[in-house]
């Protein structure tokens, strides 16, 4: 079980109630299908993904990643349990999907440079370590169900 701190559980309400889903979400998951390319193979039914522009404009990628957050947020209100919240996500991307686990941890990470980007300064490096524990805590809840 994962221990919070006070100053931890603050920082991640505080950060997923001011950040913008509709831009965040989006952005996320554009960056990471944009910089590693091989992901964009589990979203074949997105149509056009073929350059940077098209990942952008794609509706489908900018309503999955609205879905990524509001995935998140269920984490927010339960960091406590975050492994038993995520335990259906896990067998689904792992046993339905065969989602490469790997490519949470890339996710994670695009998903932490638009939440730097969105917050600047504000985004001191004991947010980041608290927002980057966080995301650490969800990946491993999504790779629980893998072999």
């Amino acid at each position: 079980m994962v221990q919070w701190t006070d100053f931890e559980r603050a920082t991640i309400q505080d950060i997923f109630s001011k950040i913008d889903y509709d831009i965040v979400g989006p952005a996320a998951l554009s960056r990471c299908l944009i910089v590693y390319p091989w992901t964009q193979r589990y979203f074949g039914s997105f149509g056009n993904l073929y350059n940077a522009a098209a990942i952008t404009s794609n509706p489908k990628v900018a309503a999955h990643g609205k879905v990524v957050l509001a995935g998140l947020e269920k984490a927010v209100k339960n960091m406590d349990d975050i492994k038993t919240t995520y335990s259906d996500l896990s067998v689904l991307h792992s046993e339905k999907l065969h989602v490469d686990p790997d490519n949470f941890n890339l996710l994670a990470d695009c998903l932490t440079i638009v939440v730097a980007s969105q917050m600047g300064k504000a985004f001191s490096g004991d947010v980041q370590a608290a927002f980057q524990k966080f995301v650490a805590v969800v990946v491993a809840s999504l790779r629980k169900q893998y072999h």
